[in-house]
């Protein structure tokens, strides 16, 4: 999603008015660059808070790159704290960006170093959130590109299909292929996205360790934004 010759481009293709391309970047680009800060954190249903504006929800397998991610698209290193272990993130964190849009890090789904007990209650929590949420505006479905969609994955998409929520998946990690092999993981990717009803259509070719598609998919996420203040 880097430019318009990679697979994955969101912000049209050769021949689109780059003047308008370029309007939504810097667009992304300010609202990204305002102050972002951590709110508060949710363990169960009565910790959800109600901050009264739209929310962007990072949801994948566990070490798929949600943290990662997140710091990522504010360009900052430790907002959201990254690890190797699987099962790191254990409640839902909710960070402000700028006073018109807050992003929320879920707790990975899968395999996760911690007791039963406290998958199952991170896990509940975590879908009924997505299926509840009416402050919700996208889910970012992180997907790995090396791996692909897995069956927790299109539960996860299921699920969220059922609940009319809109989803968008990011592949995660793209510096690790080819670009062969990313395109053929673009392509199956967009066949089965392309018969569930609440998926959006584009795909997010991301890398975060190379800041590749980062600029587009926070042009794509501004639109979801409150409006800027009139000065």
């Amino acid at each position: 999603m880097a430019n318009d010759s990679e697979p994955g481009s969101p912000l049209g293709t050769d021949g689109d008015d780059q003047t308008t391309r370029q309007e939504a970047l810097e667009v992304g680009r300010l609202l990204f660059a305002k102050e972002c800060q951590f709110l508060t954190a949710a363990a169960q249903d009565g910790q959800l808070p109600n901050l009264g504006l739209p929310e962007i929800a990072f949801a994948g397998r566990s070490n798929v790159g949600k943290s990662s991610l997140v710091n990522a698209l504010t360009g900052r290193k430790t907002l959201a704290r990254t690890s190797h272990t699987p099962g790191r993130t254990q409640q839902l964190n909710f960070f402000g960006l700028g006073g018109r849009l807050v992003l929320v890090d879920l707790p990975g789904y899968g395999y996760a170093r911690a007791a039963k007990t406290d998958v199952k209650r991170w896990t509940g929590l975590t879908r009924d959130y997505l299926k509840g949420r009416t402050e919700l505006r996208r889910v970012c479905l992180l997907i790995d590109s090396r791996h692909g969609l897995k069956e927790n994955d299109r539960e996860i998409m299921s699920e969220l299909d059922v609940a009319a929520v809109s989803y968008q998946v990011v592949l995660t990690k793209t510096d690790k292929l080819k670009a062969s092999g990313l395109a053929a993981v673009l392509k199956s990717v967009e066949t089965e996205l392309a018969k569930r009803p609440a998926a959006h259509p584009e795909v997010a070719v991301t890398s975060s360790h190379k800041a590749k598609g980062i600029a587009e998919l926070r042009a794509m996420l501004a639109t979801l934004a409150d409006p800027a203040p009139d000065r």
